[in-house]
């Protein structure tokens, strides 16, 4: 869920109102079932009650299920390809093989937020899937993407742990 629709669907208090009246701010959280805890210099946090997100949990986990038993059927996975244009404007500029790629990792990526809490992993697949569409989409950017790096030096690469 993006952060732009969790911030239209639910209710917010400062970090202020939090720490100054906390009660208050629980009680309204356990009312609404999700607060939205918004903190000036730093990221906003969510107070939800163990129900709220117990069953968040278990939709995004039914959910993962579905995708993948339907992978699984051959009419499902000729479906759902033709179906990530609804949800996903933007595979337009993929070609069929990266379609059925972004497909298999998305759900895959579904299945991992869901069986083991990897909330990150189906953002970043739609995240780089996304870019891969756009350069696709972009004539000069995919000629640049696809030119041959042979002897050309990139300059140092730091490793990051």
């Amino acid at each position: 869920m993006s952060a732009t629709h969790l911030q239209s669907d639910t209710e917010s208090v400062s970090f202020t109102d939090l720490s100054l009246n906390p009660k208050a701010v629980a009680a309204k959280a356990a009312s609404l079932g999700r607060l939205r805890v918004t903190h000036r210099d730093a990221p906003d946090m969510v107070l939800s009650t163990a129900g709220y997100a117990e069953h968040a949990e278990e939709n995004l986990s039914t959910a993962s299920r579905l995708f993948l038993a339907l992978m699984k059927q051959d009419e499902g996975a000729r479906s759902l390809p033709l179906a990530l244009p609804e949800v996903f404007p933007w595979v337009g500029h993929l070609d069929e093989g990266e379609v059925r790629e972004f497909t298999v990792e998305f759900v895959g990526a579904l299945s991992d937020a869901a069986e083991l809490g990897a909330n990150e992993a189906a953002h970043r697949a739609i995240v780089s899937w996304r870019a891969t569409a756009r350069i696709n989409a972009d004539p000069d950017q995919l000629r640049e993407a696809l030119r041959p790096l042979a002897g050309v030096d990139l300059g140092p690469v730091e490793a990051h742990t």
